[in-house]
């Protein structure tokens, strides 16, 4: 078979075997924002364990203010600007629950919000802000959640963790916290936010409602380090995936699933630029694995472009030209037109037939 016909008859299963039911969510799941200007978000994660005794709170906050420090160093050193998205680990302030989360838990409001806020206006950055939050101290309730931060200062909202982990052993669910019940999306300066915590991994809900709802970006605080569900939902939900860990690594997926940064110990901090307007491209012998728009832009178009997965990611670095603009003026096609080309040359064909 031509390797052409083979490639886009591979792409087109997925689509082929989706029921009609389905449709409509796998078209918001494939949504393009190439033909937006670009818009480049600097993203800073982490891997820290926080194990062992907690230092106290002062010291704790501390210790995560000075995290933020090095990402917002990192990121004017390696690209000359200021950080936009600073994202820490799940439970950074609070560490483990050790049984009773609600013992552990504490409120925003008080020195938390104070070193949060004034880091952020420090840095004009957002900071998602992973804890055991006491909701309330009169009915004894607290949640593991992340509070974002805004540029300014400001409390843009709360997520607290659906998907808590049980023990069967004692009954109840992270030493007796409280699970949450919404998604929420942050409209960012940048894009659309949103975020997951370790164990909502595990279930699909979340990860297809923050696509449903537009989520551009999605912050997973945990402590688990996997790599391959997250490249996954990266890839299924079409959008970046920043994940901040205890141990092992702390990555940040791309929409084509592969990991476009990623640090191990002994290394803490990684901080990485994304374009949240950008173009996934199938295999074609006129693409040319993206030298074709190397050739015809220069440097003013950049891309990831995988052969073992035969596409990339492509963005644009000039203000004026949208990457969907350069695309199409070489006569190539985004992967969501040509996944519609297919399936519309199919209906057509079988009702020919039938």
């Amino acid at each position: 078979m031509n390797r052409r016909i083979f490639l886009t008859t591979v792409s087109s299963l997925a689509a082929l075997s989706a029921a009609p039911a389905l449709a409509a969510e796998n078209e918001a799941k494939r949504r393009t924002t190439s033909n937006m200007s670009p818009r480049k978000v600097i993203v800073g994660t982490a891997v820290q364990s926080f194990w062992g005794k907690h230092p106290g709170l002062e010291n704790r906050l501390n210790q995560l203010a000075e995290i933020v420090d090095q990402m917002a160093e990192e990121a004017r050193s390696k690209y000359g600007r200021g950080l936009d998205l600073a994202v820490l680990p799940e439970t950074a302030i609070t560490g483990e629950a050790e049984g009773e989360a609600l013992a552990r838990s504490v409120p925003f409001a008080g020195p938390v919000q104070d070193v949060f806020t004034r880091k952020a206006r420090e840095h004009n950055c957002y900071i998602v802000v992973p804890t055991y939050l006491l909701d309330s101290k009169d009915k004894k309730s607290c949640s593991n959640a992340a509070v974002l931060v805004g540029r300014k200062g400001e409390i843009m909202g709360t997520y607290r963790k659906v998907h808590l982990v049980v023990s069967f052993e004692r009954g109840n669910m992270e030493g007796g916290a409280t699970p949450g019940s919404a998604q929420p999306v942050f409209d960012c300066d940048f894009g659309k936010l949103g975020i997951q915590i370790c164990y909502d991994m595990e279930f699909d809900e979340g990860w297809t409602e923050l696509a449903r709802r537009g989520a551009e970006i999605i912050a997973w605080p945990t402590q688990s380090p996997q790599t391959s569900q997250p490249a996954f939902r990266a890839k299924d939900n079409r959008c970046y995936i920043v994940s901040s860990t205890w141990r092992h690594n702390a990555s940040i997926f791309e929409p084509t699933g592969k990991i476009a940064a990623q640090i191990k110990p002994p290394q803490s901090i990684v901080v990485h630029e994304m374009d949240l307007s950008y173009a996934l491209l199938p295999w074609s012998s006129k693409l040319r694995n993206g030298e074709a728009l190397r050739k015809a832009y220069g440097d003013k178009v950049g891309f990831n472009y995988y052969e073992d997965e035969d596409r990339g990611i492509f963005w644009s670095n000039d203000a004026k030209t949208p990457i969907g603009e350069m695309i199409r003026s070489i006569g190539l096609v985004e992967l969501e037109e040509q996944l519609t080309r297919v399936q519309d040359f199919y209906r057509k064909t079988r009702a020919r037939k039938y």
